[in-house]
């Protein structure tokens, strides 16, 4: 595929799952009620991920995410080359997500962002974890989401089911890390919101949730070929 079909689904690909997933905190977790909560979130950032795997996998390879762009070229599965345009095109979907959920959370009578759907440490943590639970998640988290990855997508694989163990591999780390930072696991979608949180905190603490999926990811992308050569 040439590179701009590939950044182009990797645009609208990531705009779903930040529309999708953070949307559903913003607008449906604590809806009066009938609010999804902390499961349907989860889910949501899950489901996101599996059906764009099975719109845009054929064109992108379906990344949406610059870790698994990054653990993938570590494991030899992606060029070095497209890797940069990959981060634009994760991070510009993103963007441009956050700006349609905060026109849409905007229409709302008495409208406050709070922290829309950011993730965050510290006082910003929704459990109270400090950088350090954080990192450690952020990192760990990562790691086993681009081992799923690269282990579904093997050649030994059963074809055609990577999109399903990616898609609930993504709703489990949401289970575990949504209390800890409010779940990040993939830089552009935590850029994508940051910038619509109240005070500015989301951009002060945006590194860690580069630096710590980043390294996960290249460390999946390293340890996976060790373990299965032919992969």
């Amino acid at each position: 595929m040439p590179l701009t079909h590939r950044f182009s689904a990797e645009v609208f690909g990531t705009f779903w799952l930040v529309l999708g997933g953070c949307g559903s905190a913003v607008l449906a977790a604590a809806f009066p009620a009938v609010g999804i909560g902390l499961h349907g979130v989860s889910l949501a950032f899950g489901l996101t991920v599996l059906t764009m795997a099975y719109a845009v996998g054929p064109i992108s390879g379906c990344h949406l995410n610059p870790a698994v762009t990054l653990g993938l070229a570590v494991g030899g599965r992606f060029a070095w080359k497209d890797v940069l345009p990959y981060w634009a095109a994760q991070v510009a979907g993103a963007i441009l997500a956050g700006c349609v959920l905060y026109l849409i959370a905007s229409g709302k009578p008495f409208f406050q962002p709070g922290g829309f759907a950011s993730n965050g440490y510290g006082p910003h943590s929704p459990g109270q974890f400090s950088m350090g639970s954080a990192f450690l998640t952020e990192a760990v988290m990562t790691f086993f989401f681009l081992f799923v990855i690269l282990g579904a997508t093997s050649r030994k694989a059963p074809a055609g089911f990577a999109p399903i163990a990616i898609g609930l591999c993504l709703t489990l780390i949401h289970l575990v890390s949504i209390p800890v930072t409010n779940t990040s696991v993939n830089p552009a979608r935590s850029t994508g919101v940051a910038f619509f949180a109240e005070g500015g905190w989301a951009l002060g603490q945006l590194w860690l949730f580069w630096v710590a999926p980043l390294l996960g990811a290249a460390a999946a992308g390293f340890v996976f070929p060790k373990l299965d050569k032919d992969a």
